[in-house]
């Protein structure tokens, strides 16, 4: 293995005074070691990945970096400035300027040592013997780690990330954290080293998981089991966030994890301390920048990584459609059905009229339903290849819209966008092509194509089965009705919030688009039943109280305003912490919910809102009795089952103390 630096890498006199002209001074010393084979290819990389964030860094460090084709061999060059250069950090101008160049295919063990290097840069004895050294080979050695760094007068023994924090007599405050970067090289791991010495420095054992390019090496389940807390601090999407469900979280940049680890490390225990749960995706991932490797699907089957696609594009679309929604469905409370036959407000609007305030809402929230379909094409086509792929994937949903394929459409025009950049994105092109491919050939071919194929080929099918589902979805009646009812209700209390919850809510919403009676009975029986799992266990913890900890007796208090609000996750602290009693018990009630109200032939409007859109619920007294039936169901029996798990084996003493630890409330 090559030398990542040796002493005709390192300028201890840089005289640059722009990023720029450093990066290209440090890069003339990588082109004259041939560790890179094309200088201005290799700066255009290294320009597109400052644009992504800034590389400066507290403590006067800049640290430009990138993985190109065009660099052969691992390689790090080092500039001391005497002036400072702005690399954009937050203290001022970085006078220690590390360049690193790692080959688009770099194997792991030279990316071990990137990592190491960034590890140390948050060592400030090792930054000074930086700035104290004056013969080029030395500091070569020394960023090599053959020269010591001098000891401080008074040392602390520094565990190992994941080990225990002194702590007295009590178990310390536990945190589990993710750190990533769109480079996965440098800030992956400094941010890493930073968060884990806040942790010595507060008495808080800090276990990091670095999902950068020299692997992702998966914490310990039994640790996240026994963290109290969650720090993500990354810039691209978590990869497999499930894990981390039923936490309180801390959620930044990966830059906030270097700069400031002691505020959110304070952050995540006071949310600990206000029982704060976050509702974490629990399927797929979302996109991930192609800059780190492309997205956290890639390498599992078809399945996985069409599910992630397709919840990429719902996530977002599920904003849309509850602001919209809302504003229509309250805007039917004020001035009645007939609103949606008002002039414009543009041109017709009288402060006095209450009516003229409801067609303001009722054409706000349309305004905003019309974008359903195309956000949803666009990121689903985000989530296979990234940004090139929003503009086709928009432009394939507006055609959707236009063609009247509606949310079948949009789901068909997501995935041939994704596809078809995917395609483009193969084609080996020149490097002077390059710079322009993202932002003007990729998107123009590529809306090109989707709308010929939307326009053209499949958009007039999917419009006739569409057409096909909403008469099915109206003439459903009797038995037919209730068994939708029974698996709607299934699918929402499955995995609160994740893939199967996710369809359904989609299914039902996507109905809202063009509203008939049907998709109306269908968007009222998905919102009931996914009430159901956080008030089943809210209730459960108040009737049998010492059946739960005391950590999920407060969380329970909590589960009474998040189910009555429709937040299913509410009830993510208890699946997690005893999934095979509480997951088929709230799945029941589900059922029981989903069935009654598609039997009372209940209707909603709106997307969202839990009990606070009862006025605009068709039967209403019905609704809420489906709804307090599935209730019962489920809490009789969680606490059935819970109670029969006393009655073999009594909880461990302590239970008590230890609260939401996963391993005793199991």
């Amino acid at each position: 293995m090559s030398e990542l630096i040796t002493a005709e890498l390192v300028d201890l006199d840089l005289s640059a005074a722009t990023k720029d002209a450093a990066a290209r001074s440090l890069a003339e010393r990588m082109v004259a070691a041939h560790r890179v084979t094309d200088l201005d290819g290799f700066l255009s990389d290294v320009a597109a990945r400052e644009a992504q964030m800034p590389t400066g860094l507290d403590g006067g460090i800049g640290i430009p970096h990138c993985r190109s084709e065009h660099v052969s061999a691992p390689t790090l060059a080092f500039g001391r400035s005497a002036s400072g250069i702005d690399f954009g950090a937050a203290d001022g101008p970085a006078d220690l300027i590390f360049l690193i160049a790692a080959p688009a295919g770099a194997d792991d063990d030279h990316l071990t040592i990137l990592s190491g290097l960034a590890r140390r840069l948050m060592d400030p004895e090792f930054t000074a013997a930086l700035r104290a050294g004056n013969d080029p080979g030395t500091v070569a050695a020394l960023i090599r780690g053959e020269e010591p760094v001098p000891e401080p007068e008074a040392t602390t023994p520094i565990p190992a990330a994941g080990e225990a924090a002194p702590a007295g007599d009590d178990a310390p405050f536990r945190i589990v954290a993710v750190t990533s970067c769109p480079t996965g090289i440098a800030h992956t791991y400094m941010a890493a080293e930073s968060l884990t010495a806040a942790g010595l420095a507060e008495g808080v054992e800090v276990t990091v998981e670095t999902q950068g390019s020299a692997g992702f090496s998966k914490l310990d389940p039994a640790v996240i089991a026994r963290a109290d807390a969650v720090i993500w601090a990354h810039d691209v999407e978590v990869r497999e966030k499930a894990r981390f469900g039923g936490k309180p979280l801390v959620d930044v940049g990966v830059k906030a994890g270097i700069n400031r680890p002691a505020e959110l490390i304070a952050e995540a225990r006071r949310k600990a301390e206000r029982g704060e749960i976050a509702a974490v995706p629990q399927g797929g991932d979302g996109p991930e920048s192609g800059a780190d490797g492309g997205s956290g699907a890639e390498g599992a089957h078809f399945g996985v990584r069409l599910r992630t696609y397709l919840m990429s594009g719902v996530s977002y679309m599920v904003p849309f459609v509850a602001a919209g929604g809302l504003l229509i469905a309250l805007s039917f409370a004020i001035g009645g059905y007939e609103i949606v036959d008002a002039k414009s407000v543009a041109d017709h609007f009288v402060w006095g009229q209450l009516d003229s305030w409801a067609a303001l809402l009722n054409q706000i929230g349309s305004a905003a339903f019309g974008f359903l379909v195309p956000v949803l094409a666009g990121y689903i086509a985000y989530g296979m290849a990234d940004r090139p792929a929003l503009v086709p994937g928009f432009v394939g949903g507006a055609i959707a819209l236009t063609v009247d394929a509606g949310f079948l459409g949009g789901l068909v025009a997501g995935l041939l966008a994704g596809a078809v950049v995917m395609a483009i994105q193969r084609v080996p092109v020149h490097a002077t092509l390059r710079g322009i491919m993202p932002v003007l050939v990729i998107p123009l071919i590529a809306s090109a194509v989707v709308g010929f194929l939307m326009f053209i080929v499949v958009g007039k099918p999917i419009a006739a089965l569409q057409s096909a589902l909403t008469d099915w979805l109206n003439g459903l009646s009797g038995s037919n009705a209730v068994i939708l009812g029974v698996v709607l209700g299934l699918m929402m209390c499955f995995d609160m919030g994740g893939p199967l919850n996710k369809v359904a809510y989609a299914f039902a919403v996507g109905g809202l688009a063009d509203p008939t009676d049907g998709s109306l009975k269908v968007m009222a029986a998905v919102m009931a039943a996914g009430m159901v799992p956080p008030l089943a266990m809210a209730l459960a913890t108040t009737v049998r109280k010492k059946l739960f900890t005391k950590t999920e007796r407060e969380n329970g208090r909590a589960a009474w305003v998040l189910g009555a609000s429709f937040i299913t996750e509410g009830a993510i602290p208890f699946a997690a912490a005893d999934p095979l009693r509480v997951i088929p018990s709230v799945m029941a009630g589900g059922a029981v919910t989903g069935a009654l109200s598609m039997a009372f032939e209940c209707t909603l409007r709106a997307p969202h809102g839990g009990i606070f859109v009862v006025p605009l619920i068709g039967e209403p007294f019905l609704y809420l009795l489906a709804i307090a039936a599935g209730t019962l169901v489920a809490t009789a029996l969680v606490v059935l089952l819970k109670g029969a798990r006393r009655t073999v084996a009594a909880p461990e003493a302590g239970a008590e103390v230890i609260g939401s630890r996963v391993g005793v409330s199991a």
